[in-house]
Parts: C-alpha cells; sequence; structure tokens
C-alpha cells in the first residue's frame, strides 16, 4: 500500500496481521486504519487503541435492520428445521 492509503476490514479479524499493521502505522508506511473487527476480538491491540490515525468500532458491521432482521429469521428456520426432523442450515458441531 502506498503512503497516503487507509487499510479498511470490516470483514474478518484474522485477515489482517496487527502487529504488521501497528508496524506500518507506526512507520507512516500507511496512512491510517479503520477497523471493526479483530485479530483476537474481542481483545483490541493496546497500540492501535493509542493511535491517533485509527479508527476503531465494535464489530458494527451487521448493525443494520435488514442484516438482523435477516440473521432473525435464519434462526427461526433453523429452529423449525430442527424440529420437523431435518438437519438445520447453520448446524453447530
Amino acid at each position: 500500500m502506498k503512503p497516503g492509503a487507509f487499510l479498511i476490514n470490516t470483514a474478518r479479524g484474522d485477515v489482517v496481521d496487527e502487529a504488521a499493521l501497528v508496524t506500518a502505522l507506526q512507520s507512516g508506511q500507511i496512512a491510517g486504519a479503520g477497523l471493526d473487527v479483530y485479530e483476537k476480538e474481542p481483545a483490541v491491540s493496546s497500540a492501535l487503541l493509542a493511535m491517533e490515525n485509527v479508527v476503531l468500532l465494535p464489530h458494527l458491521g451487521s448493525a443494520t435492520e435488514e442484516t438482523r432482521v435477516a440473521m432473525g429469521m435464519r434462526v427461526v428456520e433453523n429452529v423449525e428445521a430442527f424440529f420437523a426432523g431435518n438437519t438445520p442450515c447453520d448446524k453447530v458441531v
């Protein structure tokens, strides 16, 4: 990434090596970062917390009405499948 770039991660925490990110931010290799997920979630690196060029959010990427309704409906579908004797779509083993 070029020096003026900002890294944005709203996907998965383990996509970004946070130690390498801290080094890149401290050295000016990149300009800043915006994170909604963390490598060792829910823990957040103290180095990232201390940086002025980093914006940290508490994993809000799915916090839309549409997404939360869809998540709730998925639970209903899984429960219905279970009680109907079928394997739920999102079976946790």
